[in-house]
Parts: structure tokens; sequence; C-alpha cells
């Protein structure tokens, strides 16, 4: 891994700015800690930024496994629809004499599709608390003095008490090299990839759950709906409700702008469109595997700290 120059700022190598997130302001003064005070707040640092690491790891598995399971969902729906979609026009073979064979087949896909959309919605709301979790663990990388400096035995916590403390220990590096502001920066790039990557799982959990043999349906969803009780609040804290409108922002790729489309649901869509959203679903575009396995290794090597 490349040394960090202590005394310059830490630059990761993809940074990127939280979705509709100002540029980040100038980075606050140094704290006021004493030098004595500053060799204190080290260890205590370090405590906390090993455990809001190990979160951040723990919570990137939880979400590949909230993944994975939303895609066996969503590929059970998509068969049950698909079976049922078709039923008319198969060929039944010795099955063709049985009174409403047809029926009841029907019937009981019609039940599959209900309980896999049950499944895949709680899927996606899985992942929704993964990130969420995973944004207010990189908002807690920080450490601030409790009490009064002037106390002979000082203690930390990680919120603050004062308002001259921005618990960074006036940028001095915690480890080797890092400041906390460089830690902050590859968790924010490290997040905003699951960010966006949420809002694409979102738009085909919308359509997914929209599928239909019968049109209209009651099972129609709308991009501007809340997809479970609470949802607006876990997007709101993810940075994904519009500030103007207070509606669920559009969904984009890694390093795209986009207008807002007049996103509309297809309630029968054909095998091949289906298939397209099951491999974005698989392939998560917006999330660079290789770099965020590089983030998890220098965050490690600088902590000498393995993050699994």
């Amino acid at each position: 891994m490349e040394a960090l120059n202590p005394a310059t700022p830490c630059t990761p190598k993809s940074a990127i700015p939280s979705p509709q997130t100002p540029s980040p302001s100038p980075s606050p003064s140094p704290s006021p800690l004493a030098a004595s005070s500053s060799r204190l707040w080290r260890p205590s640092a370090q405590r906390n930024l090993r455990n809001q690491w190990s979160k951040l790891a723990s919570l990137r598995q939880e979400w590949a496994s909230s993944s994975s399971t939303g895609r066996v969902n969503a590929m059970s729906l998509v068969n049950a629809y698909l079976s049922m979609k078709y039923m008319p026009s198969m060929e039944l073979g010795v099955l063709s004499d049985m009174p409403d064979i047809r029926k009841k087949a029907s019937q009981k896909l019609l039940k599959q599709q209900e309980l896999h959309r049950s499944k895949l919605l709680s899927s996606y709301k899985d992942m929704a608390s993964v990130v969420t979790n995973m944004v207010k663990t990189s908002r807690s990388m920080r450490c601030f003095l409790k009490g009064s400096s002037n106390s002979p035995l000082l203690q930390f916590s990680g919120y603050s008490e004062c308002n001259n403390d921005p618990g960074d220990g006036g940028g001095i590096p915690v480890f080797t090299f890092w400041s906390i502001s460089c830690f902050e920066k590859v968790a924010e790039e490290l997040v905003h990839m699951l960010i966006l990557e949420l809002n694409l799982k979102r738009l085909l959990v919308v359509d997914l759950l929209s599928i239909s043999c019968k049109a209209p349906t009651v099972n129609s969803l709308h991009w501007l709906e809340e997809l479970y009780p609470g949802e607006f609040g876990d997007l709101s804290i993810c940075n994904l409700l519009s500030e103007e409108t207070s509606n669920p922002v559009y969904p984009r790729l890694h390093g795209r702008k986009s207008d807002k489309p007049a996103i509309q649901c297809n309630q029968q869509p054909d095998r091949d469109v289906l298939q397209v959203y099951l491999t974005t679903w698989l392939a998560e575009v917006n999330i660079d595997t290789h770099r965020v396995d590089e983030i998890f290794a220098e965050v490690g090597e600088e902590m000498h700290f393995r993050l699994s």
C-alpha cells in the first residue's frame, strides 16, 4: 500500500460524493486538545475506528447475503409468473383430461406469486436496513472529548459535548499515516456504492412486485409509493429522498447523471425483460467489487487489524 503523507489530506483512489450532496465543506479547524490530551485521544480513537470498520465489514457480508436471497426470491417470483402466464397454451399431455387442471394449477401458482412477493419485499427491506446501518456507521468515525479537558481523567465518546471539538484529534494520524478524515473519505466511497445499488434494486423490486397475468391489478406499484412502513425514513438516511419533493430520487448508474424519467411499471413483461432484471440484480453494476476489497485491505493494513 502506498504510504500517505500525514501532512496532506487523504485522497481515495475513487472518491465519490454522496448522491444529491453538496461538495464537502473545508476540513474543520484543529482540535483544541493539548498534546497530552491527544496522546490519550489516540487509543480511544483507534478502538472506535476498529469497531466501526469491523461493523462495516460485517454489514458488507449481510448485504451479500440479503442480495443473494433477494435474487432467489425474485427468480422464484418470475418462474411462478411465467408458468401462470403460459399455462393456457401449455401442452398438458396425459393431464389434459383431468377436469379443471389448468384452473387449479393457476390458483396454486397465484398463491406462490403472493408468497414470493412477500419474501422479495422482505429481502429488499433487509438490504435497506443494511445500507442505513452502513451510513450511520460511516458517520461514527470520530472520537470526542467527554467532560472537561481540565479533568485529571479524560474520557471520550462518540458524540460531541463541545462545539470546539471536531473529534478528529486536530487532524493527526490515528495509527500510522491516516487521519480521521481519511477513514471517513474511504467509508463514504464504500457506502455510496451501496446506496446507488440499493436504489437500482428498488426499481427492480417495484416492477417485480407489480407483475401479474391480469391487468389492471391491485398489485401494481408506483415508484413514489412507500414499499414498507418506514421505508421513506430509511431512504432519507441514505439521502435517497428529494429535498424538493420528499419523493424517492430516481436511480442512476455509478458515475452517471440521469434525468427524471417517467418510471412506469411493466405489469406483463416478457421472458427476455425479466431475464435482464435478474441479470442486473446479480451483476450489482454500481458496486466495484475489486475496489471494495481494496478499501478493506487498505484500511486493515493502516489499522494493523484484519477485517474479514
